[in-house]
């Protein structure tokens, strides 16, 4: 069964809201797993319908929740910022791929530094992981500068693929800008380090 409601508070930093039901009653609680993949995060007042569930805890909390949108207002919403994020993350990755293999061949990268950047990445994925059951929890959180400093020394392929498929991470506007920072940094590097001029890997080969 399906109800309607709106968004009356949300928690950007968690991820989390609650849902005031339209037939009255308390709050409902709602993480932002509970919208459609890379829907990002939801207006206040902005009207919903959804199912409800229940926690371990014994709670009402909303799943398979989707915006009531009328006509006029899906014809007229600007493109969603986090959406054209999602976009960019999913050919960044595949992009970096193929610059790092050409860069490798012809640079001569050792598998050393790939080694890096895949044990990085998963180390990186992992930690997005153990934050988001944290948040849900409310457990102990993982520090962004944590996640972003990992990121930057060469784990940030992973943190991308946990953005996407665990949709951790991937709202709030100044975390992805700061993100998305690093990622420029570290590909600069890598290039300017691989180049014949720095040769930085030769000690690896």
């Amino acid at each position: 069964m399906r109800f309607e409601g709106v968004i009356k508070t949300w928690n950007e930093e968690r991820a989390f809201g609650f849902i005031t039901p339209a037939q009255g009653g308390q709050d409902v609680f709602v993480h932002i797993t509970a919208f459609p993949p890379r829907s990002g995060r939801p207006p206040l007042n902005q009207r919903v319908s959804f199912e409800l569930e229940i926690n371990r805890d014994g709670k009402k909390r909303a799943r398979n929740v989707m915006l009531v949108r009328s006509p006029n207002a899906i014809k007229t919403r600007p493109r969603n910022p986090d959406a054209q994020w999602g976009g960019a993350s999913l050919f960044a990755v595949p992009a970096f791929v193929l610059l790092y293999v050409a860069i490798a061949v012809v640079w001569r990268v050792p598998n050393t530094v790939g080694l890096a950047y895949l044990a990085l990445s998963t180390v990186c994925f992992i930690m997005y992981a153990a934050d988001k059951s944290a948040a849900k929890s409310g457990g102990w959180r993982t520090k962004e500068s944590t996640l972003l400093l990992t990121g930057l020394a060469g784990g940030w392929p992973g943190a991308m693929l946990a953005q996407q498929f665990l949709r951790h991470k991937s709202v709030k506007a100044s975390f992805r800008s700061a993100f998305w920072g690093t990622v420029v940094m570290n590909v600069i590097a890598f290039v300017v380090l691989s180049s014949p001029q720095v040769g930085a890997w030769q000690a690896l080969r």
